[in-house]
Parts: C-alpha cells; structure tokens; sequence
C-alpha cells in the first residue's frame, strides 16, 4: 500500500503500542504537523489499513484463570452453525479457520477447569476436539511490524 511509508510505520506503530496516544505524540512520532498526522491516520482508517481501537484486558484480573487453544474438527454440513455457536459464546476471545486436520482453532478463558469442562460438553457434538492448556505465554501478543 503506498500510504505506508516510514513515517505510516512510525505511526502505526506508536497507536499499537498505545492506542490512546494523543494526536500531538503521533505528529512527534511520525516527524509531521499535527493536521498533517490527522490526515494520515484518517486515510488509513479509511482503508482499512487501521481497524480499530483496542484496550488489552488481563482475563486472569476479571476471575478468568485458565486460557486454551481448542482444535476442532468439524464436517463441512456444520461449520457455519458451529461458528454461530461460537460468536455466541463469550468464553471464545478468538477463532481461526484454518488448513489441515482441524477446521478451527480458537482460544478460550474459563474461570476454572469444571468451567472449561462444561464450555467444551456445549460444542463437542460439532466434532472432534483437542484442548492445550495454556500455561505462559512465551510470545505475548504484539503488534504487526514492518520486517
């Protein structure tokens, strides 16, 4: 995308690092006039480029103590029912389809294991599942990068 040149990059990624950064910090940033920077970022809104505004809240804080990433193996027929279930289900931070074996694989909070037990009884007529339990994150998760 051409829109996305050194100073783009500067301030994509300052508003992912903070996205409550103020409008003068990004014009800092990025080395342009604050209506120049407005402009930017209005035009990489527009885009697409930039989808939204996120604050990253700890589940562990909320009582959310146990995180899994849950691999499924759905047949065709049931696959569009089964994400419907899924955007339902509150436990559900993620969901992605993919290649291979599995159709998805999503990750979950649960506020214990009798909680994580009962969210996998509710879907396992879907398919097959197969559940890790997350114990650290060794990568958490960060924002995209120019490479």
């Amino acid at each position: 995308m051409s829109m996305v040149d050194e100073k783009a990059w500067r301030i994509l990624s300052a508003l992912q690092e903070d996205a409550r950064v103020s409008l003068k910090t990004l014009a800092e940033v990025a080395g342009l006039s604050l209506p120049a920077t407005a402009e930017r970022v209005r035009k990489m809104e527009a885009a697409g480029l930039i989808r939204g505004y996120h604050a990253d809240i700890a589940p562990e804080a909320l009582g959310y103590v146990i995180k899994a990433v849950v691999a499924i193996t759905t047949q065709q027929p049931y696959k569009q029912k089964f994400i419907e279930v899924l955007r339902a289900k509150p436990q559900v931070l993620e969901c992605l389809h993919v290649t291979g074996a599995d159709s998805c694989l999503f990750t979950v909070v649960a506020k214990d294991m009798q909680d994580l037990e009962q969210f996998l009884a509710s879907i396992n007529h879907f398919g097959e599942t197969r559940t890790s339990i997350v114990m650290s994150s060794q990568i958490p998760r960060r924002g995209v990068q120019r490479f």
